[in-house]
C-alpha cells in the first residue's frame, strides 16, 4: 500500500515541468502564414488564439466506433471511401476581374528576429528563472513525500489499522495538494509566456508590414518554408532594428499572477506633460535658407 502512495506522490510532482519559452516561440516561427503588406491589423487586436487540443479524458473531434475512428486503418492512416458521390453542382461562369499584381516577395525569419529581440530575451530570462524555481521546489516536495513514504513503511508494523489508514490518507492528501499547487504554478507560467508572445507577435507583424511597404514588397513569406534565397529578399535585419526600437521590452505578469487576473494596462503616454495640461505637439521649425 505504501508503495502505491510513493509512486502517486512522484507522479504528482512530475507536473512541475521546466518552462521553455523557446519551444513555444519556435513553433510561432514555423508558421506557414503569409500576409499582404498594407493590411495592418488594429493595434489592440490580439492574434488569433489556437483552440486547445482535447486530451484523452475529454471530448474528441472524432467519434470512436468499435475501438477505432471512422475511415481509419489500425495503423492510423485514412482509408479512401469507395462511394458514388452525388452529381457535382454546376459552376456559373465567372466574369473576368482585375488581375492580381505581380508578386514582389520578401523573406522573414521569425526565430532570427526573436534571437536578437531585446523584449523577447528579457522576458525569456525572467520566465525561465521562474520555471527553474518551480522545478527546484517540486524536487524538494518529491523528496519530502518519498521520506514520508519510507518512514511510514518502516513503522507500519507497529501501527494499528486505524493509524495506518490515517497515515495513508495524510500521504495521499499531501500528494494531491502537491499536484494541484505545482500544476497551478506551471499553468500561470505558461500563460505568462503566451501573454508575452502576444505582445511581441502583434508589434512584429506591424513592423514587418511597414518594412515591406517601405521596400515595395507585397508578399512576405516565412523563411522556414523556403528552400533557398538570397540576402536581397531578407527583411529580417530591418525588422529586428525597428522592432527593438518600437518594443524594447514587454509587460511580464508578476510572479504567481495570471495575465487573465491583471488589470488592462494603461496606454503609454507619448509625451510627458505637467499635471492638468494637455500634451502639445512639438513646434515646427522652418528650414533655414542657405
Amino acid at each position: 500500500m505504501v508503495q502505491k502512495y510513493i509512486k502517486y506522490s512522484g507522479a504528482a510532482v512530475a507536473l512541475a515541468l521546466v518552462f521553455h519559452p523557446p519551444v513555444a516561440f519556435a513553433q510561432q516561427g514555423q508558421s506557414t502564414q503569409w500576409f499582404v503588406p498594407g493590411q495592418v491589423k488594429p493595434a489592440g487586436a490580439p492574434p488569433t488564439e489556437r483552440q486547445p487540443s482535447h486530451t484523452s479524458g475529454g471530448p474528441s473531434a472524432s467519434m470512436p466506433i468499435s475501438g477505432g475512428d471512422i475511415g481509419a486503418e489500425p495503423n492510423g492512416k485514412p482509408v479512401p471511401l469507395q462511394v458514388q458521390l452525388p452529381p457535382a453542382p454546376e459552376i456559373p461562369p465567372i466574369p473576368k476581374g482585375q488581375a492580381t499584381p505581380a508578386a514582389i516577395v520578401g523573406i522573414l525569419s521569425v526565430p532570427d528576429v526573436l534571437r536578437v529581440s531585446t523584449a523577447y530575451q528579457a522576458a525569456y530570462k525572467e520566465l525561465n528563472a521562474r520555471g527553474q524555481k518551480l522545478n527546484e521546489d517540486a524536487q524538494k516536495e518529491q523528496a519530502a513525500l518519498r521520506d514520508m513514504g519510507q518512514a511510514f513503511a518502516a513503522e507500519r508494523s507497529k501501527l494499528s489499522p486505524e493509524q495506518i489508514r490515517t497515515k495513508e490518507k495524510e500521504i495521499q492528501e499531501r500528494a494531491t495538494e502537491a499536484q494541484r499547487k505545482f500544476g497551478e504554478r506551471n499553468r500561470i507560467i505558461q500563460e505568462a509566456g503566451q501573454y508575452v508572445m502576444m505582445q511581441i507577435n502583434r508589434t512584429m507583424e506591424q513592423v514587418a508590414q511597414q518594412v515591406a511597404l517601405s521596400r515595395g514588397v507585397n508578399l512576405v513569406l516565412n523563411r522556414a518554408q523556403i528552400l533557398g534565397t538570397t540576402a536581397d529578399f531578407d527583411l529580417t535585419p530591418a525588422v529586428v532594428e525597428v522592432l527593438n526600437k518600437a518594443l524594447p521590452s514587454v509587460v511580464v505578469p508578476p510572479d504567481g499572477v495570471s495575465p487573465m487576473a491583471m488589470k488592462a494596462p494603461a496606454a503609454p503616454a507619448t509625451q510627458a506633460t505637467a499635471p492638468g495640461k494637455p500634451a502639445t505637439a512639438p513646434a515646427k521649425h522652418s528650414a533655414q535658407k542657405p
